[in-house]
């Protein structure tokens, strides 16, 4: 084997004048440039000294200028899918506003022949829904839309889910026994009060002034537009602390719900690389817990309407026979099983939507997107519907509330500057 001769400095074999202009060239050249292998390193010192300065220029060099200009294209590309992603939002929020609207008279219009069945409908619409949503999930895992990873989601965050929206159910329902009708939509309001609270506190979200001010505006106008007329500024009076605190609550638990299921699709993003979480694997183990609690709770909620547990069996198929309309011993189902379903197909459609409004923009979103439905069906309701001929007129502070609330709206989403969001973003 022969032996390698001593290695000169190649530093001092260079002249100067060869020096400077080399390192130049190296930042001007193209990539190709560097796909001479490094082992030629040893052989360079014994090249003629024409040859050494364009060898030198061969040498692997693992950064290098040229390859910046590709961050800038990517910053460029991720700046432009913003406003397309706020296209969507906006669509979907366009399409749950008709939804909830809908969603919202129509349950009016089911009530008609099912008026004597309300809380047939609640466990109905309970435990009905864990069928629909998990035979859709069962579907979309078979064609391979819903993957292992997606089921591999911890369920325990499910769990918990549906233990607040039980609860949040079961307070709501003992308030509402107890409270006027026109103070429970003024107290539900503070739902939206806890999304922002929750969202700090599970998210670390940090909000804009302008956002938390469009927030409370929002609920005042829907205050403003829902109570106008009914006289709830003197219906608090003789009304203890004790209810209108539990009602509160009812709304906190929901405003708990709703910031986790946030939080759901957020981790699931990280866990799943990228990859976002199907919406039918959140409704459905959601939806499933929810019934689980519920059907723990029954006793109680049956009490709370005024149907004694030993009587619910009786209870239930009497509303069976009612929404079927098929020999009923109740006179009155005039309507069912058509305006029931049309709600339930429509509620259907309104949570699923609902769900995914959430997955791509966030929990207060789609809050404030319902509460812009209030004042448009408490409108539509003011005018003769089928089976409802009455109607009633609205008062001008109605058209107040509206205003205030659109303002909260536009308020809320005013954009933001773009080097906020450039910075945000990196």
């Amino acid at each position: 084997m022969a032996t390698t001769p001593p290695i000169r400095c190649l530093h001092a074999s260079i002249p100067t004048v060869f020096r400077s202009p080399a390192i130049y060239q190296v930042s001007c050249r193209s990539s190709q440039m560097f796909s001479y292998r490094s082992t030629t390193m040893m052989s360079m010192c014994f090249l003629r000294r024409s040859d050494l300065r364009s060898r030198f220029l061969s040498t692997p060099k693992t950064t290098s200028p040229m390859r910046r200009p590709r961050f800038s294209v990517g910053a460029s590309t991720e700046e432009s899918s913003i406003p397309s992603n706020r296209n969507l939002i906006v669509a979907n929020s366009v399409v749950i506003v008709a939804l909830a609207v809908a969603n919202r008279v129509l349950y009016k219009l089911a009530l008609v022949p099912m008026k004597q069945y309300p809380f047939f409908m609640a466990q109905l619409t309970t435990f009905g829904y864990v069928l629909i949503y998990f035979t859709i999930l069962y579907t979309r895992r078979r064609l391979g839309i819903v993957t292992n990873e997606m089921m591999d989601v911890p369920k325990w965050r499910f769990a918990i889910i549906g233990f607040l929206e039980a609860l949040g159910v079961a307070t709501g329902m003992a308030a509402a026994a107890m409270l006027p009708g026109p103070v429970i939509p003024i107290l539900n309001q503070t739902y939206l009060v806890w999304q922002l609270l929750f969202a700090l506190l599970i998210l670390g979200r940090r909000f804009l002034l302008n956002q938390i001010a469009g927030c409370l505006l929002v609920a005042v106008g829907v205050v403003v537009a829902v109570s106008s007329g009914s006289g709830a500024d003197t219906t608090l009076s003789g009304i203890g602390f004790l209810w209108p605190a539990v009602l509160v609550a009812s709304a906190a638990f929901q405003a708990g719900a709703s910031i986790i299921k946030e939080f759901v699709f957020n981790d699931a993003a990280k866990r799943l690389e990228g990859k976002s979480l199907d919406i039918f694997v959140v409704n459905s183990f959601g939806s499933g817990f929810q019934a689980l609690f519920v059907f723990l709770l029954l006793p109680f909620l049956s009490n709370l309407k005024g149907i004694p547990f030993a009587s619910l069996p009786s209870y239930l198929k009497d509303g069976a026979g009612c929404f079927f309309n098929t020999g009923a011993k109740i006179s009155g189902c005039d309507g069912a099983p058509i305006l029931p379903l049309l709600y339930i197909a429509t509620n259907l459609a309104f949570n699923i939507s609902l769900l995914h409004l959430v997955k791509i923009s966030s929990a207060i979103v789609s809050s404030l997107t319902m509460m812009l439905s209030v004042p448009l069906a408490v409108y539509i309701m003011s005018k003769p519907l089928p089976y409802l001929p009455g109607g009633s007129s609205l008062s001008s502070n109605f058209t107040m509330g509206c205003i205030v609330l659109v303002l909260g709206l536009l308020l809320y989403n005013i954009p933001t500057t773009p080097t906020k969001q450039h910075t945000k973003t990196s």
